[in-house]
């Protein structure tokens, strides 16, 4: 009786929540914190969700309330070995090996902030500086308004952690203050690397703007190529020596968790900003490109108020979000190759050599994309520094070989050094080795492929501006669809290919060393595992290429809206202080000729994050199985794991409606938001009489995208965490199945979307730079095809990536927190089930919300529409 009462004040509090949320509130959010004061939710508004949160959530403590004591379990219990007891080359034990760790971390970040110095003193025009420091300032107040945001979603992530290890596993307060810590930690760290990265960008796009004016293609390569390696090595340096401190520094039986709480911080950050700055960015550019077909102006004309906004964009979207989230995919994997070892591997003395075996791979992860850098960067300067015409998709496409042949050669050399025996066998290193090589050639081969389909030089981008001659936009549009499911077919096989040789050689012994049982196989998961290490091999090279598309663009825009040609006696001020003699239309065919080779490497990033998150979620979905499966004795448990068992394939088939879910409600967000920016800036841009769009205007812009944003974002984020915590209540072997789903149907989506987007944004630079088409009827059709892939490889495809491994991490905890409750009631499931039922209610109310809630509106509405518009009512 006492359950059943629990269980009925649970579920109205999670209706009461709802009801919350429904109330209408006549604040209107224009009026919320203008610009510089930041672009915040309405305080009433912040409050109402925060109070809504808290009801919700108040429900799982009253159902907690009566099962205080249990033994803490899962992966927050795991005890990391004692690494001094094992010796390595040189007689080194692990513990004073990876000490030596810290020292390259430090050389890591000493390598980038050298790199953003030298960016600070290149030479730069004050007309360029100027428009740079003000898109900085608007990215600076962009993601302070965000990260306020995040402190919101983590006071309820927060409270689930409180549940779980304070209240059902009766862990002590300090340990559990200990993993709170460290989730502030993991989102400090993807919030800092953001900030480091939207600065540097934001030096070397005037920086890059400059170098044009020579004529010279060279400095228009390596100053974003710069800049990027800057940002990749910061990243990499940062998250590498957190998590050697937790590692070296923190004793074992809180090193568990320690990583956990970090995974998830860094998870939810990252998650945020990826989404949120995918909203911003394809909102302010397609409300600034739409600008010109409607008024026929010219590509980033400073007399359009959505131009700053773009900029801004480019930085919140395309290096803010990347920036977070490959911190978080770096930390997140090699979390889930720590408790797959700690348990998978029996033996204490194997798990040392692995785990000091996985970190010395990562910290010569540095070392070879150092290396790589300078060497690449050498053959470049031979062979372009003094040429009038470059590729500069070339020594990008070099530096990416050059970098996964280095970290191959330099894997089976430590693997060497490092495991020369594991487990009595004396040739794991070299299959341990091709393992993980696997996934550092996907880093390669990927990209290669990818361009296949995006680059300006490929067929299926030809064939888009061919069919857009005759055929318009209908026919660009269609294009493009083909190019993103054929390059579905051929990165999806590419991946399982690798993955089978991971598999094929995980045959060869290494269940040896992994936890015996006749009735599965244990070690291809962690060849699938190592693969997605592998992916990451060549990490700051990755973040670099991607980060180099930001830059570029930004350059171009930087150019127009400084008005450079205008100034008076500008070619002379240049000779006399630069001694640099001015080409104007040789500077604006490189810039643009350099941003099509920045949108071809930003999309070969996409696949290799996505395909990490898709490969590293089956280690942690392990993690899950071993704790539902008694370290995999229980066979009764393992049969469940079958298409035999209706609910584990009921939650297969419901991965994919999540899926196809969140593609439409971020689509939805930027189509609002998008909606709003054109109607204010066709109603407030003035092109007669003007140089440059006000200030003010530029500024209500930016303040439209950032509202959509976290309007956006919100729903989203609470349909995922309500949809997490519903579907791991429901039945465990159900969220098995679910997490399995959404990370295949997440793979595809996101491939097919990012390089459908890519092979149109292309199309779009071929007709501008190629064919000198601007202004045509074949022009305005590839416009329109551009600003269909914006949110297709922006927004929707990036952000599957946090999406898929926030789930499966925060999985780890509201599965084990379902289990546990089920277990206190002696195995009933009424309550688990009641509390499913309330959390999924809650769930399809913002999947409700996050369409009608976002929807344009009527023309009512749009009537009531005023200054920078209104955001819809809740």
């Amino acid at each position: 009786m006492e359950s059943l009462l629990i269980s009925i004040v649970s579920l109205l509090t999670v209706c009461l929540a709802a009801l919350l949320i429904r109330r209408k509130t006549n604040a209107n959010m224009g009026t919320a914190r203008l610009f510089p004061g930041g672009l915040s939710l309405h305080n009433s508004r912040a409050r109402r969700h925060a109070l809504t949160f808290a009801a919700a959530l108040a429900g799982l403590a009253f159902s907690a309330s009566p099962v205080f004591a249990q033994s803490e379990g899962g992966e927050a219990s795991l005890r990391l070995p004692d690494l001094s007891d094992v010796t390595f080359f040189g007689g080194l034990d692990g513990h004073r090996l990876l000490m030596g760790g810290l020292v390259v971390c430090l050389l890591g970040l000493g390598f980038g902030l050298a790199m953003y110095m030298n960016l600070k003193k290149l030479p730069v025009h004050r007309a360029m500086r100027e428009i740079s420091e003000l898109i900085y300032e608007t990215c600076k107040t962009y993601l302070i308004t965000q990260g306020k945001f995040i402190l919101i979603l983590e006071i309820f992530i927060g409270i689930v952690i409180i549940l779980y290890f304070g209240v059902l596993s009766g862990m002590e307060p300090f340990r559990v203050a200990i993993i709170l810590g460290f989730s502030l930690i993991g989102i400090g760290g993807s919030y800092g690397v953001a900030w480091f990265g939207i600065r540097v960008n934001t030096f070397a796009n005037s920086r890059t703007a400059f170098a044009s004016l020579e004529g010279k293609p060279f400095p228009l390569y390596a100053i974003p190529l710069k800049a990027g390696m800057s940002i990749g090595m910061m990243l990499i340096s940062v998250e590498l020596f957190i998590m050697l401190c937790i590692l070296l520094f923190i004793p074992g039986d809180y090193a568990g968790p320690c990583f956990i709480g970090f995974a998830i911080g860094e998870s939810l950050g990252a998650a945020a900003l990826r989404i949120a700055g995918g909203i911003f960015t394809k909102i302010a550019d397609i409300g600034a490109d739409l600008m010109k077909i409607v008024f026929k102006i010219k590509e980033d004309d400073a007399r359009n108020p959505g131009v700053i906004a773009d900029c801004t964009g480019d930085n919140a979207g395309d290096s803010v979000g990347p920036s977070a989230d490959g911190f978080e995919t770096y930390g997140v994997t090699g979390v889930a190759l720590i408790t797959f070892i700690l348990l998978g591997v029996p033996d204490t003395r194997v798990q040392v050599q692995l785990l000091v075996w996985i970190f010395v791979m990562r910290i010569m992860m540095i070392v070879a994309s150092a290396i790589s850098y300078f060497v690449n960067d050498a053959i470049a300067k031979a062979r372009f520094s003094r040429a009038d015409e470059m590729n500069f998709e070339a020594p990008l496409t070099s530096l990416v070989w050059i970098t996964s042949i280095v970290s191959v050669v330099i894997t089976f050399i430590v693997s060497y050094l490092t495991i020369p025996t594991l487990g009595g066998d004396a040739t794991q290193w070299w299959k341990l080795a091709t393992i993980i090589s696997c996934g550092t050639l996907a880093g390669a081969i990927i990209p290669e492929l990818v361009k296949v389909f995006t680059s300006t030089d490929s067929r299926h981008v030809s064939e888009v501006v061919t069919s857009s001659r005759e055929g318009g936009a209908s026919l660009n549009i269609l294009s493009g669809l083909v190019a993103g499911n054929f390059s579905a077919y051929w990165l999806g096989i590419s991946i399982v290919g690798l993955m089978s040789i991971g598999y094929y050689v995980s045959t060869m012994g290494l269940d040896a060393l992994m936890i015996s049982t006749s009735l599965v196989q244990v070690a291809p998961v962690f060849a699938f595992a190592l693969v997605a290490f592998g992916f990451l091999g060549m990490g700051p090279v990755t973040i670099a290429v991607d980060s180099y598309g930001p830059v570029t663009d930004n350059a171009q825009s930087v150019y127009e809206l400084s008005l450079i040609e205008q100034i008076p006696e500008v070619e002379a001020e240049i000779q006399r202080d630069f001694n640099m003699t001015v080409n104007f239309g040789r500077a604006k065919h490189l810039l643009e000729e350099n941003d099509g080779a920045g949108n071809t490497f930003k999309a070969t990033a996409k696949p290799v994050l996505i395909g990490t998150a898709v490969v590293g979620a089956t280690t942690m979905i392990f993690s899950i199985i071993m704790v539902l499966t008694d370290q995999l004795r229980d066979s009764v448990a393992l049969n469940s794991l079958s298409l035999l068992h209706a609910p584990f394939v009921l939650g297969l088939i419901t991965g994919g409606a999540v899926i196809y879910w969140f593609t439409g409600a971020s689509i939805q967000a930027v189509t609002t938001g998008a909606y709003r920016a054109v109607e204010f800036i066709k109603a407030n841009i003035r092109l007669e009489g003007v140089e440059k769009a006000s200030v003010e205007d530029s500024k209500k812009v930016v303040q439209i995208c950032t509202q959509y944003a976290q309007k956006g974002m919100f729903n989203i984020f609470l349909t995922v965490f309500f949809s997490t915590l519903a579907f791991a209540f429901v039945e465990p072997f159900f969220f098995i199945g679910y997490l399995i789903s959404i990370a295949v149907f997440g793979l595809y989506q996101a491939i097919f979307m990012a390089n459908a987007g890519g092979a149109w944004d292309n199309a779009k630079k071929v007709v501008e730079v190629d064919l000198k088409m601007k202004g045509t009827a074949l022009h305005d059709a590839t416009v329109v095809g551009d600003t269909v892939g914006d949110p297709f490889k922006d927004t929707s495809s990036v952000a599957l990536n946090p999406v898929i491994k926030f789930t499966t991490l925060f999985g780890l905890l509201a599965v084990e927190l379902a289990v546990s409750l089920t277990n206190r009631n002696n195995g009933d499931t009424t309550l688990t089930r009641i509390l499913a039922l309330g959390f999924f209610l809650v769930s399809v109310f913002f999947v409700w919300r996050s369409f009608h809630g976002m929807r344009i509106g009527t023309l009512q509405a749009q009537a009531a529409s005023v200054g920078v518009g209104h955001l819809p009512n809740d």
